[in-house]
């Protein structure tokens, strides 16, 4: 089943360094962006990380320094991309937790202003593990009837997860509506406030803390009863976009940094 698209939705899978958000960078960007009329573009690039990728990541997805050695930095292709991915909905396989706060990271690091928040997200993972409990090669499998080639190759797995959508519609059409708003609500684990997780709505659709010794509490609370929390997140281990969402939220309870 074609997705029913009321506006461009761009699935995307990266390569990185490592899994550390706030520390590793981008080696491999690929994505499949599909306009409303069901036209679609495809394109891969490498990006030089301008650091060591680890041997440990190079064996997961065989890109190694001197293959992109003389690769565009993220920096050099972020305008660029950033027009791409502008007005899009987003879609991937396990892109809520990684692929989305990874690339948001990089366009903050590049001083490119994009904001996700607007975007609907559609995490094909989540929708598979609510339905089946397993990885995108299974998924691949079992919804596709078909083996995945070149597992971790960027472009394969994104192609894999548009197809893993499609026939989810397909066998599942009860469960699954064929619209890009209710995925992103099915395949939400939690209504994240930062990309990261570490600020959720509640069910009143107030900013609430979710991690350390303030979880559970509202956000405007503990900015208004510890004064130097917000400094002690802007000089913490956080990523850009947490830091960003803080921001923005001290701004609108206090109107003042």
């Amino acid at each position: 089943m074609k997705l029913n698209l009321k506006k461009p939705i761009i699935f995307f899978d990266l390569e990185t360094t490592g899994l550390d958000i706030s520390r590793d960078r981008i080696v491999e960007l690929c994505y499949i962006k599909i306009e409303p009329n069901g036209n679609e573009e495809a394109k891969s690039m490498r990006i030089n990380p301008e650091m060591h990728i680890p041997e440990q990541s190079s064996k997961v997805h065989g890109i190694y320094d001197k293959d992109v050695q003389d690769c565009p930095s993220f920096k050099e292709v972020a305008e660029s991309l950033a027009q791409t991915f502008m007005g899009c909905d987003l879609g991937g396989f396990n892109s809520n937790r990684f692929d989305i706060p990874m690339l948001a990271e990089e366009f903050a690091r590049a001083n490119i202003n994009i904001d996700f928040s607007e975007c609907l997200m559609v995490d094909v993972q989540n929708i598979y593990h609510r339905l089946e409990q397993r990885t995108l090669i299974a998924a691949y499998k079992f919804y596709c009837g078909k083996d995945l080639e070149n597992a971790h190759s960027a472009l394969a797995d994104t192609r894999a997860t548009l197809e893993v959508l499609e026939a989810q519609l397909d066998k599942y059409p009860q469960e699954l509506q064929n619209d890009i708003a209710f995925l992103a609500e099915f395949s939400s684990k939690e209504n994240h406030v930062d990309l990261a997780g570490r600020f959720i709505y509640d069910n009143d659709h107030n900013e609430i803390v979710n991690f350390g010794k303030y979880k559970g509490k509202s956000v405007r609370e503990v900015l208004s009863k510890d004064p130097g929390y917000y400094g002690w997140m802007m000089q913490g281990d956080f990523t850009l976009n947490t830091k960003q969402v803080l921001t923005r939220l001290r701004l609108k309870y206090f109107g003042k940094l």
